[in-house]
């Protein structure tokens, strides 16, 4: 029993330091960037080129999500291609899942709406929060 719980305790330590390294404003941009260009991945430069990240601050960030094991890496002559890890992906949201919705049923299945829906309404209370 408590081998489980060690267990448990390094699962969940594990997905406390994605969701960290994916709660940083710029890491978070370039997660969903690299999902919109799965499963071919982008060149650092290409990222760079997109967000308008400076070159030094990108590594960091790149280096990051790397260590948390959310990009995968490939060398390709002399460029460095970022993909993003879609089963790490898959693994953060299967926890949330059973932690949320299956065994503490806080927040039922047929509650989630698509991200554009989401989206659609921060931009519209943003924006009212804007108006005096």
């Amino acid at each position: 029993m408590e081998m489980q719980r060690a267990a448990a305790g390094g699962e969940v330590a594990g997905y406390a330091g994605m969701f960290a390294a994916m709660g940083n404003e710029a890491r978070l941009r370039i997660m969903r960037l690299l999902l919109s260009a799965h499963p071919d991945g982008m060149t650092a430069g290409e990222i760079h080129e997109e967000l308008k990240i400076p070159n030094s601050t990108l590594s960091h960030h790149l280096d990051k999500l790397k260590n948390e094991n959310l990009v995968i890496v490939r060398r390709d002559r002399q460029f460095l291609w970022y993909t993003a890890n879609s089963s790490s992906l898959t693994a953060i949201m299967s926890f949330l899942y059973a932690e949320c919705c299956s065994r503490n049923k806080a927040v039922p299945p047929e509650s989630f709406v698509p991200v554009s829906e989401l989206s659609r309404d921060w931009k519209r209370r943003e924006r009212e929060k804007r108006v005096p």
